[in-house]
């Protein structure tokens, strides 16, 4: 059941995506979650153990989203249908990618403005070929993170899977920072997220290569994948790299300071632009729709 749910779920959402119209008026479950998890930081942050309150706090959100889960799997199935549309991210995600694209086109200030809203690194000193890399390479995290694992962890774990994941993906992407605030108060989130994102990281890469007819590369992105901070997000990421032949990360800027991070696919080219971008959404696309033909089969 949860496999013909997760189905027809893919679909609404790549059909409908966030209606405006919808959370204009309603605040969305993840708008929820996060000033949940900002209360939360902003009273336990402050204690002696800012670990120990940390893991606390993370632990209990957890447990709480997995009995959320169960108690909303009674629901009929076309209200669960509707759960999981929301909590996918595909039509999104392209629209996010697609205004950096549009953004560009127009100027490169409209080009930062748009790539600013998805990516948390500086934007106002970069050029178009580093506001290019920055929106494919979210392009292929967020479909790692926002569409692979939901719909991973929905179909294993039904909802309560499918929410122990996005709170605990939302709490690191909020508190599992290593700055001088988060650096403690947000490790366990963030050691979690790597735990529970390391199989669906693996698969988008190789959906990736496989939407870039290039399946047998898995191996050999292995070693850039490594290149990357994050023990996931650099499998995407290298994947998308090889499929576009893109140089992606390299130095970029936060908070003021420059980084010396190491290109992932440092043959490819780095004078990229929108087309490129364009070529990264027509993968998104591609992996959309071979994970719906896998999710087909096991429902049938």
């Amino acid at each position: 059941m949860n496999a013909a749910i997760l189905f027809l779920g893919m679909i609404i959402d790549a059909l409908l995506g966030e209606p405006d119209a919808l959370w204009r008026r309603f605040p969305h479950p993840a708008v929820l979650l996060g000033r949940l998890i900002e209360r939360l930081e902003k009273r336990f942050n402050s204690e002696p153990e800012p670990a120990r309150s940390g893991m606390l706090v993370v632990i209990g959100l957890a447990v709480s989203a997995w009995i959320a889960g169960v108690i909303l799997s009674a629901l009929p199935w076309f209200l669960e249908m509707l759960i999981v549309a929301v909590l996918l991210a595909q039509k999104s995600l392209v629209q996010h990618v697609i205004a950096v694209a549009d953004g560009l086109r127009l100027s490169l200030a409209s080009g930062r403005q748009a790539v600013a809203r998805i990516v948390g690194r500086d934007t106002a000193a970069m050029d178009g070929p580093a506001i290019s890399r920055a929106a494919i390479e979210s392009s292929a995290e967020n479909l790692s993170d926002g569409v692979i694992a939901p719909a991973l962890f929905y179909l294993i774990l039904g909802l309560p899977g499918l929410f122990l994941y996005k709170v605990v993906n939302t709490a690191d992407s909020m508190i599992g920072h290593r700055t001088p605030r988060y650096e403690e108060f947000g490790r366990f989130a963030a050691r979690l997220d790597d735990v529970l994102n390391w199989v669906p990281a693996r698969l988008a890469a190789f959906l990736i290569l496989l939407a870039g007819l290039r399946p047998m590369q898995i191996t050999a992105i292995s070693d850039d994948a490594t290149l990357h901070r994050s023990v996931n997000a650099g499998w995407p990421e290298a994947a998308m790299a090889h499929v576009l032949d893109v140089a992606l990360s390299g130095p970029r800027a936060y908070d003021g300071r420059m980084t010396d991070d190491p290109y992932i696919h440092e043959d490819g080219r780095r004078e990229i632009g929108p087309p490129e971008i364009d070529r990264a959404v027509a993968v998104l696309w591609r992996v959309w729709a071979i994970m719906l033909a896998i999710v087909f089969l096991i429902m049938i």
